[in-house]
């Protein structure tokens, strides 16, 4: 049970970094090179938590065949709930300029943009759980790379909210609530998981690995190209050094 609690913890922390960046975005008239200067950074934190933390874990319990699998199959899921959410208005919903649409321009978008934040959220949390089991100690470079890159994504997302004429109460909300949820997700990962086989184990950290770097190439770097341009590709690179560093410590 307190290992439930702990896991809990790490997820909350993760995810309240999603409501840190909201508040930035929502309050501060942050530039728009800015905003994609920081997503091109958290794009390459979490590229480098995929690569070194997930999928390398993956591989070291369950060989290559359960990462893989797992791998393709968290992109696969993702990629098609990103298509039905992106027809229901949730498409531009990391964007911090005008792309959102309002509630009069796609009625439910309001909603596809929240059920598209969960989607993004959950999977990275899930590995937070996970990486608790068997009497180990969380993983501080999976951790501190979830934190880094919700910044970016909840004050670009909440930025782009505001623009489309959303209030505070909602934009608040929704990513408290999904701080909260990330923390349950987390519980989750480590509370059902926790008599899972090795392979089990490595498919569901590859599952989650896929769909974040799906979740990357679909939502974040777009935003970062969209006003870093050609500063894009050295700020990820920043980000990507950051995270291995941390993972080395």
């Amino acid at each position: 049970m307190p290992g439930l609690w702990v896991a809990g913890g790490w997820g909350l922390l993760a995810g309240s970094a999603l409501l840190l960046g909201a508040l930035v975005g929502y309050l501060a008239r942050v530039p728009a090179a800015v905003v994609a200067g920081v997503m091109a950074f958290g794009s390459g934190v979490l590229l480098s938590a995929v690569s070194f933390e997930l999928v390398a874990e993956a591989h070291e319990r369950g060989g290559l065949a359960a990462t893989a699998v797992g791998t393709a199959v968290g992109a696969v899921v993702y990629t098609l709930a990103n298509v039905v959410l992106a027809g229901r208005g949730a498409r531009h919903r990391k964007r911090s300029g005008g792309q959102q649409p309002s509630e009069d321009e796609q009625a439910g978008s309001g909603g596809a943009i929240a059920l598209g934040a969960l989607l993004d959220g959950v999977p990275e949390s899930i590995v937070i759980g996970t990486s608790l089991l068997g009497g180990g100690s969380v993983s501080a470079a999976t951790v501190a790379a979830v934190f880094i890159s919700n910044v970016p994504e909840g004050l670009s997302s909440a930025s782009g909210m505001r623009r489309a004429g959303r209030g505070p109460r909602y934009v608040f909300a929704l990513w408290g609530g999904i701080a909260l949820i990330s923390a349950l997700a987390a519980m989750l990962g480590h509370g059902v998981l926790g008599g899972a086989s090795p392979q089990v184990l490595a498919g569901i950290t590859a599952l989650a690995g896929g769909a974040i770097l799906a979740m990357v190439a679909d939502t974040m770097i777009p935003e970062a190209f969209e006003d870093a341009r050609l500063w894009s590709g050295l700020i990820t690179v920043a980000g990507f050094l950051t995270a291995f560093a941390l993972s080395r410590l």
